[in-house]
């Protein structure tokens, strides 16, 4: 692990910061951006448009399950089962998608997701009952949870440092694009006979997948992962290929070789590289053992994903139409073009998140996100229980419970939606990273599921009104856990992430000093070391 005690599972006080020419990564992050790498940008468009997956799923099942439930004749509960079951499906696929990455590759990991949903879209389209559908949605799901962990990892791995930010959170995009798919899907199918109108909607989603599992094969392998295989005359390659400048290329894969433990000196095609990762110890370090900056990661990693998903997000985009029919919308055909306004704001507000990632940070962005995302489900929370005690139609309660509806969705993904994906993808060590972000996309998945599966439950016990009171208090306190506990990490290379880490609230300390060292520019005086004693000074620098 990059910078990690290793013999004692201390964590050095300071990064010994890798130096060619003077410049170490953290210079490529906050100078002036350079033009955008296109071919990175084409790779990290391909992976992302993995996340499709879920965002199609989510997005046809809010519209399809009003047809399924007349169909099919089921109750709400299994309503609920059935549109929230494939987030704990898909745990299967995260719980062994980090092995499986580290063994086959980034690459053909991808290409696995996309054919497992493919077959799981297919099996929906055809199922004849609720047993079938509920066995098609446990194959479409472990494609999902393949899906959800692989794209930010790849995207992450494969991005310079000028735009990784940018580029990680097209897997937002993405989920947000396959959300406003569904809609339509919902929408255009809407007028066929409910038997075949469904089965269509949820059967579409395989066309996608077909055509992803063939455009990934013409990407290439991720240079971390190709240095922990020890192929180091690939990993070169596409470095070259993929960041902004050759130096980038020389900085970025002298720290990789120092997180794997390979001599800065050896300049072989491919060398003998003494532990592989394939996840062995990995979850002894993550758990059982793990130092102090380990622990603030995953405390931060754990909470981000439980508040992204706990603030009701899926509450409103899975069942929008039953929100819009409480808030006094009765036709079948408004409901479903309300839904698809709702997907259109936030693919559009996503796309702005995107520029804004590397330019004014993570933490300001976020915290503007989740406060906008309180006042608006506080306001979405009394608009409805105004409607819910009112015997006449309000129509001015019934356009400021949708205009709060577009406000949560907008205010969510201009910050909280794509910044928990980019922030995954950079705070874990190269060691640590794929099996730590199954473990944050597994917290993701099962809260998600919980709320899912347990709204319609929820409003019926205390008003919908009070469940959306209920959401803002959540997302209240997941405000002031993100202050207190979640550093900035703009500006700072995935092999530095580390440093950042290790005191829960006090981490500002280090991030002064990390900055004090950036502003200081002569070489050893602010613990920036040659390439070949970099190594050595991290050693004698451990506490």
């Amino acid at each position: 692990m990059a910078g990690m005690g290793e013999e004692n599972g201390a964590v050095s006080s300071q990064p010994a910061v890798v130096v060619v020419d003077n410049k170490t990564l953290a210079d490529f992050e906050l100078t002036k951006k350079p033009k955008q790498n296109k071919f990175a940008f084409a790779c990290a468009i391909l992976a992302s448009l993995t996340s499709i997956l879920l965002g199609y799923d989510i997005g046809v099942m809010s519209g399809a399950i009003i047809f399924i439930k007349e169909d099919l004749k089921i109750s709400d509960v299994e309503v609920e089962i059935l549109v929230g079951i494939l987030n704990l499906y898909c745990l299967v696929g995260l719980c062994v998608a980090g092995r499986t990455s580290d063994w086959i590759g980034r690459r053909y990991t991808i290409v696995l997701a996309n054919s497992i949903f493919f077959v799981g879209s297919l099996l929906m389209g055809f199922s004849t009952n609720y047993a079938f559908l509920m066995l098609s949605r446990f194959v479409a799901g472990i494609g999902v949870g393949f899906a959800l962990m692989i794209a930010p990892l790849y995207t992450a791995e494969i991005s310079p440092a000028s735009s990784r930010g940018y580029l990680t959170s097209f897997s937002e995009v993405s989920i947000n694009g396959g959300i406003l798919l569904g809609y339509v899907s919902n929408y255009a199918f809407s007028k066929l006979p409910t038997n075949i109108g469904w089965r269509l909607m949820l059967g579409v989603g395989a066309i996608p997948s077909v055509f992803l599992a063939i455009g990934v094969l013409a990407m290439p392998e991720s240079p971390r992962w190709l240095v922990m295989q020890g192929r180091l005359g690939e990993a070169k390659r596409v470095l070259d290929k993929t960041l902004d400048t050759k130096e980038e290329a020389q900085l970025r894969l002298s720290d990789i070789k120092e997180a794997a433990g390979i001599p800065q000196d050896c300049t072989d095609n491919i060398v003998q590289v003494q532990k592989q990762t394939h996840g062995e110890g990995v979850w002894r370090e993550l758990l059982l053992h793990p130092t102090l900056a380990v622990r603030h990661i995953l405390i931060c990693a754990f909470g981000i994903h439980f508040f992204q998903q706990s603030s009701g997000i899926d509450a409103v985009v899975l069942y929008s139409p039953r929100i819009f029919e409480k808030a006094g919308i009765t036709s079948s055909n408004d409901k479903l073009l309300a839904t698809v306004a709702v997907g259109f704001i936030k693919t559009i507000f996503i796309l702005v998140a995107t520029f804004l990632l590397d330019r004014i940070g993570r933490r300001a962005l976020l915290l503007s996100s989740v406060g906008g995302m309180v006042a608006s489900l506080a306001t979405l929370g009394f608009s409805l229980t105004i409607i819910d005690h009112s015997e006449a139609k309000l129509g001015w309660a019934i356009g400021l419970c949708m205009t709060m509806v577009l406000a949560f969705v907008a205010f969510f993904s201009i910050g909280l939606g794509p910044i928990t994906v980019v922030y995954m993808s950079e705070i874990f060590p190269l060691k640590l990273r794929a099996q730590g972000m199954s473990m944050g996309v597994a917290v993701n998945r099962v809260t998600s599921g919980v709320i899912s599966m347990t709204f319609i439950s929820l409003y019926k016990a205390i008003t919908i009104g009070g469940a959306f009171f209920l959401f803002a208090g959540i997302a209240a306190i997941g405000w002031v856990f993100f202050y207190v506990c979640l550093p900035e990490t703009r500006g700072k290379t995935l092999e530095e992430m580390e440093y950042l880490f290790g005191k829960l609230v006090g981490w500002r300390e280090e991030a002064k000093k990390m900055k004090t060292k950036e502003v200081n520019s002569n070489g050893t005086s602010n613990g920036q070391f040659p390439l070949g004693n970099a190594n050595a000074i991290s050693r004698q620098s451990q506490d």
